[in-house]
């Protein structure tokens, strides 16, 4: 049986990264991430991930302006007061602007099988976002082989509409996530991580 110890180590090393040096990644190792990203298990085989590589400057701006006013007008009908909203909404944006890397993970949903009735059509979709966090993990854990550190941050599936517009994206292109990936200038607070998490365990105590 192959074993390779390095694997518990690298998953235990990974942590969600908001703050990195200044440092240039090589683009060759941009194309790293992807590659693996794009060798993880998917439903039905359709591998369904789309990959944007968001540039410094205006392509940044242009999501941050396009993911601002929404999620200012979300965080309004919360009931958070001005103050909160412009520290979430900054702190947010910086996140961003200063990632070295900024991925933006899709789901392309002319890939997957087409169904008569919204429940099986449902199931599709679900299995597509299913095999888009394993093509996420895949990066993540390469990420941190390779020295990198990431993020990964939810936002787009708020404003989804105005994060395809910002890029020209076809209505048939689901934005899922921002994965932002450099080297890590500060260390994130580590929250203690549940063990096991099972409901049931039926498998017999046995001797290898």
């Amino acid at each position: 049986m192959r074993h390779n110890p390095a694997i518990p180590d690298i998953i235990s090393r990974r942590q969600s990264v908001r703050r990195f040096r200044p440092h240039a990644v090589a683009p060759s190792l941009v194309q790293t991430l992807i590659d693996a990203a794009a060798l993880a298990p998917s439903a039905h085989g359709r591998q369904p991930w789309r990959f944007v590589v968001v540039d410094p400057g205006v392509p940044r701006q242009r999501l941050i302006a396009a993911m601002a006013q929404q999620w200012e007008a979300h965080l309004q009908a919360d009931g958070n007061d001005a103050t909160v909203i412009a520290q979430r909404i900054a702190a947010s944006q910086q996140r961003i602007t200063d990632a070295p890397i900024l991925l933006l993970p899709c789901i392309d949903t002319s890939r997957l099988d087409h169904y008569p009735d919204a429940h099986r059509q449902q199931a599709e979709y679900i299995m597509a976002v299913q095999s888009m966090g394993c093509a996420i993990q895949n990066l993540l854990l390469t990420a941190v082989y390779h020295g990198l550190d990431a993020g990964w941050m939810c936002a787009p599936l708020f404003c989804q509409q105005a994060v395809r517009e910002a890029f020209d994206l076809p209505p048939h292109v689901d934005p899922q996530a921002l994965i932002p990936c450099g080297y890590m200038a500060q260390p994130p607070k580590r929250r203690t991580k549940r063990t096991g998490g099972v409901l049931r365990h039926d498998i017999p105590n046995t001797t290898p």
